[in-house]
């Protein structure tokens, strides 16, 4: 039994069916952790210090930055492609928000990697 190949529209719904499930549960954990279960005005550099000696609430942090950013990104481009109708100009302002992207990644996790108190 052969497998039709997906259209890479396809992979783009899915990815955001998957990546917003994933982010309800990131994003409500890092928001019951950062303002219900710790005083909002405890949560300062000396908060973020002490939870990122623990390797795991990193890779929490950096995993809520990666899908955030990708699924904005794509939902951004699902836009573009609805309403921007001149290929070169969609092409151009894809690159722009794409890099956006890929640049805030990369100073995310830069700082989630390097930061140390």
């Amino acid at each position: 039994m052969s497998r039709r190949p997906r259209s890479s529209e396809a992979t783009a719904w899915i990815f955001m069916r998957l990546s917003g499930l994933a982010l309800v549960f990131l994003a409500l954990t890092h928001f019951a952790v950062t303002h219900i279960i710790n005083d909002v005005v405890a949560t300062d550099s000396d908060f973020v210090a002490r939870r990122w000696e623990n390797p795991a609430w990193r890779g929490f942090d950096w995993l809520l930055l990666a899908l955030a950013l990708a699924h904005g990104a794509n939902g951004v481009r699902g836009i573009i492609d609805d309403t921007v109708h001149h290929r070169g100009r969609r092409r151009a302002v894809k690159l722009v928000v794409f890099g956006l992207a890929g640049g805030l990644f990369l100073l995310g996790t830069a700082t989630i990697v390097a930061y140390a108190p």
